[in-house]
């Protein structure tokens, strides 16, 4: 049936205790005065930045998931109360004079984990070790080290110092950038502070970072607690804090206003006054007190200053599992080039270090370079060219290889500010009554619990209230109490004092209509006939409130949960939803470059099928024959059912799926339907995260675009999380990527960014593994057919040099438009198909040039080794600059000029491949001058091999016509951009 969204701010994201107290408790009565001293010293219960009697701060027998701090006492603490917290902290309700916040920052520093802290240049250096590549270079340097290859050892030491160097500069680059990117969407906390002493509180946002022990800070639904904090005051404030414990359920929290020995022997997070930073507050208000922050936080003890890394993504494992292939062949070839050397010319160790650098021949050890110069520059572009900031770099690689987006209808496909269509009755009769009834309880639900703003609904509701009859009726009536909306109970309600009706309360409920429904005075069939009236507007893609009420004696006790019940029913607000301008165009974008789009929303099948439909997403609303989908309108929605079910057949399913459906489906059953549907309606937080799990185990790179709280699960269970800069804290500090706005526009260009990154990326793996490999064939063919080394292992790795110099071209190129048309995926068996094919046709270049240095050299006179040496070092280097102009791109590659940077490198490996033999190094590396009838006979040889280049490109094309006609599709778009 049809519910109220649950991504609001009003709404407060999440699942709330149903039994959890929702009390107004008024604020303690505190003597200021006996509170607050003089801007003098910090207590000493402060140090530490936490009090010693805190429990789950400092000492403590522990329950939860964490233990204690360092340095934690093995006492039991004393639990204490609002009160004494704030004398123990020299704090008061008022909050802190800013002269004392700014002693106690300069004292306990910033209230920052650790692992936000800069990395230290040292640390960096030492972790770019880590790499795979770098890591068997260095081993290699050693091993040429040991056999006294000094000068060998010397390059490879080079190269390793190169690339440690560049990959820390730019990282550290790229996290400067992050940092300053992350400062426009630093998370704040409202905090309460004083002028001076005499001077009143003023409310006022401040970075997390400058809050310190003894600020009292507000709290409200969405919220991301900022430090440990003891609660002062509540109305209906639950938590989630499964990052410290993993329980799922959000917990009540509420002060301690006298002392509660039962609590002394709780752990820290059974407390009911604590809540912890890491947690998130999901339904409710509240004012707390800090009690500890920084690194002396429960959350920094459990962490040790380290963030929690996500699993590898497709794009990833892709390339992983390529890289690890080739190290494995390079760490096999040196034993068989000294066996076939012992074996054929009788060769000993003095071939091992030719050995090694064949080896290192192998390694594209720029790769750590290309990959973070690459990421870093697409994610510097995209926040100045979008306003979309990429928080994690890798994430880049993941947006360019997303293939599925899910996202949630409202504000996204839709605005987000539905506008009331009607106000019926039960006998569906328009009655000003029901939106006046809605009204109070959508206006004293947002004064009572302290709101931060009405969500959607709720606004549109006041607005319509406002225009038909102002504000007049609606001001007679006096607010007692609140319960607020959560995604269980899936209503709000509010207490009123009705004007004229003393010892009276009358209780104004509003929610989903099935569970405003469940809680009314009603027998079967008029309830039946309710949720037929329901389903038949819902069907027309409109959105429901039910509304009822009830009169209860006046009591000063608190109102809970419980008390919903005996209601009589109101009637119902329908509501529209105003598509979003841009969001036709947007998907129509989205769809031809390969991105499927999936809607996971709370709303009812046919409110979430209609805003599809009208968009052009093309559902296909058939009726399911099923018995799993449910019945009414979720069967017109197209649901369908398990396969094998009642019918005994085989049950085909629509494009609309319910969450009623998707908990009768296992995992491998949710996959296969979740990529056939395209709306999944009635969604609870864990349906979207079991739906975005079992479309990545079905082997799709999948993003989520979410605000709430309610998406944090499946925010961490996409391969990319995606939030607008306007989403509440928690879901933004979550998030991977942050848009300026919501909008998918705005994902169309972080995808191209991403698959621009990617396609640069995939264009180095392919030309520089495809020319190692044709070069390392050749060597050991040719150390087997010369009676000397084809080339000095000091040759070779400045040979390497020279290409990886000339490799940094790829980060700043310009990939080809078939790049930006599909999801940028390495598929292992074409990329190593590539890297073979063209790899021999290399080979073939090399060992062809045998035939013209015997033939330039035959009566050359002097040093006809080192001439040797010098003609093949040239041919390499000219060869390698013409695969990377004739493969850069697709086709029209061989048609068109490449890109300026690459272009420039190319000519510059060029220049240095003919020139360096003849300077005054070239005879320091064993190479001499060589006749000019080896640079004509060298000319002829690179023309056929540019020949066969284009030849064999263009069949490998043939082979891929998709691609190609990608290509041809997005030149004219792509050039436009």
């Amino acid at each position: 049936m049809n519910s109220v969204p649950e991504g609001s701010a009003a709404a407060g994201p999440g699942r709330a205790d149903p039994g959890a107290s929702a009390s107004v408790t008024p604020f303690p009565g505190v003597d200021v005065s006996a509170t607050e001293s003089g801007p003098g010293s910090v207590p000493e219960s402060v140090s530490g930045a936490v009090p010693e009697s805190v429990p789950g701060a400092v000492g403590g027998a522990d329950s939860g998931a964490l233990g204690p701090p360092a340095g934690a006492g093995p006492g039991a603490p004393q639990v204490k109360t609002s009160l004494e917290i704030l004398r123990s902290l020299d704090s008061g309700p008022r909050g802190l004079v800013e002269a004392r916040a700014e002693e106690r920052l300069a004292r306990f520093g910033e209230n920052v984990l650790p692992a936000r802290r800069p990395v230290p240049w040292p640390r960096r250096l030492v972790r770019s070790l880590r790499d795979p590549f770098t890591s068997v270079l260095l081993c290699l340097g050693l091993v040429s080290a040991v056999v006294s290859a000094w000068g060998t050892a010397c390059v490879i030491l080079a190269l390793v110092a190169v690339s440690c160097l560049l990959r820390s500069a730019e990282e550290h680059r790229a996290d400067r950038s992050t940092a300053d990117l992350r400062d426009l969407v630093a998370t704040t906390a409202t905090v309460v502070r004083r002028v001076s002493p005499d001077a009143a509180p003023l409310e006022r946002e401040v970075p997390v970072a400058g809050l310190v022990p003894g600020d009292v800070i507000r709290l409200g639904p969405g919220d991301l607690v900022p430090a440990d904090v003891q609660v002062l005051r509540a109305g209906g404030l639950t938590v989630h804090q499964s990052a410290l414990t993993g329980e799922s359920a959000p917990v009540a929290k509420h002060p301690l206003d006298t002392p509660d020995p039962a609590l002394a022997s709780a752990g820290p997070f059974a407390q009911p006054q604590l809540c912890f930073q890491g947690s998130s507050v999901t339904s409710g208000s509240g004012t707390a007190v800090i009690v500890a922050t920084g690194g002396a936080t429960r959350f920094a003890a459990a962490h040790d200053g380290r963030a929690r890394q996500r699993g590898a993504s497709a794009f990833d494992r892709s390339v992983q599992g390529i890289s690890w292939t080739l190290i494995r062949f390079m760490l096999l070839t040196p034993p068989l080039v000294l066996m076939a050397n012992a074996a054929l010319r009788g060769r000993g160790l003095e071939t091992l270090p030719f050995a090694v650098a064949v080896a290192v021949g192998l390694t594209p050890e720029m790769l750590p370079v290309i990959v973070t110069t690459a990421l870093a520059r697409g994610a510097a572009r995209l926040a100045r060219t979008s306003g979309v900031i990429v928080k994690r770099l890798p994430a880049l690689h993941d947006l360019g290889a997303v293939d599925v987006l899910c996202l949630d209808k409202t504000g996204t496909l839709t605005e987000d500010r539905p506008v009331v269509a009607a106000a019926v009755d039960g006998a569906d009769r328009p009655d000003p009554e029901v939106l006046r009834w809605a009204a109070l309880s959508a206006l004293w639900t947002l004064q009572l619990a302290e709101l931060p703003a009405p969500d959607a609904l709720d606004e549109a509701v006041l607005d319509a209230a406002e225009e038909a009859e102002g504000w007049g009726a609606c001001a007679a009536y006096e607010g007692v109490a609140a319960l607020p909306f959560d995604p269980v109970r899936r209503v709000a309600t509010a207490v009123v004092r009705r004007p004229g009706r003393l010892g009276v309360h009358t209780l104004v409920t509003k929610g989903a209509v099935e569970a405003v429904l469940e809680r009314c005075a009603l027998d079967g069939d008029e309830r039946e006939r309710l949720l037929a009236l329901a389903d038949r507007k819902a069907e027309s893609g409109l959105r429901l409130l039910a509304v009822a009420r009830a009169d209860r004696p006046a009591r000063p006790g608190v109102y809970t949960p419980a008390d919903e019940r005996g209601l009589a029913f109101v009637g119902l607000v329908a509501l529209r939803d105003v598509p979003a301008p841009s969001a036709a165009e947007a998907l129509g974008v989205l769809a031809r470059r390969g991105v499927t789009v999936k809607v996971l929303t709370g709303d009812h099948p046919g409110t979430a099928a209609r805003a599809c439909a009208d968009l052009g997403l093309g559902l296909g609303l058939r009726t399911g024959t099923g018995t799993g989908a449910g019945s009414g309108a979720d069967t017109v929605a197209g649901s369908g059912s398990k396969p094998g079910a009642d019918t005994g057949a085989t049950i085909e399913y629509g494009d609309v799926v319910t969450a009623e459906l998707v908990d009768t489906l296992s995992d491998a059953e949710l996959a296969r339907v979740a990529d056939r549907a395209t709306v999944f309606a009635r969604c609870t937080p864990e349906h979207k995260a079991r739906i975005v799990s079992a479309l990545r185990a079905a082997g799709h790179t999948t993003g989520f675009l979410g605000d709430g709280v309610n998406d944090l699960p499946a925010l961490h269970a996409a391969d990319v999380g995606i939030c607008p800069r306007n989403a509440v804290d928690v879901a933004r500090e979550a998030a991977d990527v942050v848009l300026a706005e919501k909008d998918l526009t705005a994902i169309d260009r972080a995808v191209l960014a991403g698959r621009h990154s990617s396609g640069n990326i995939a264009t180095y793996l392919r030309i520089t593994l495809s020319s190692n490999l044709g070069n390392v064939i050749a060597m050991l063919t040719a150390g087997l057919m010369l009676p000397f080394l084809p080339m000095l292992p000091a040759q070779v790795l400045v040979q390497n040099l020279c290409f990886d110099a000339a490799q940094l071209a790829f980060a700043f190129d310009r990939p080809a438009a078939s790049a930006l048309r599909r999801p940028a995926v390495l598929r292992s068996r074409d990329f190593l198909r590539f890297i073979t094919g063209f790899g021999l046709l290399n080979a073939a270049a090399d060992l062809a040039t045998f035939g013209v240095l015997a033939l330039a050299l035959h009566n050359a006179a002097g040093d006809g080794e080192a001439a040797f040496h010098a003609g093949w070092f040239t041919e390499n280097l000219l060869t390698q600059a013409l695969v990377m102009v004739l493969l850069r791109t697709g086709r029209s590659a061989a048609e068109r000029r490449a890109g300026g940077p690459l272009r420039a490198a190319a000519a510059g490996l060029a220049v240095v491949g003919v020139l360096l033999p003849l300077t005054p190094v070239g005879p320091l590396l064993g190479m001499s001058a060589l006749p000019p009838l080896y640079y004509l006979l060298l000319g002829s040889v690179l023309g056929l091999y540019a020949v066969a280049l284009t030849a064999a490109r263009r069949r490998y094309e043939r082979r891929h016509p998709a691609e190609d006609e990608s290509a041809r599709g997005l030149e004219k778009a792509h050039g436009e951009r």
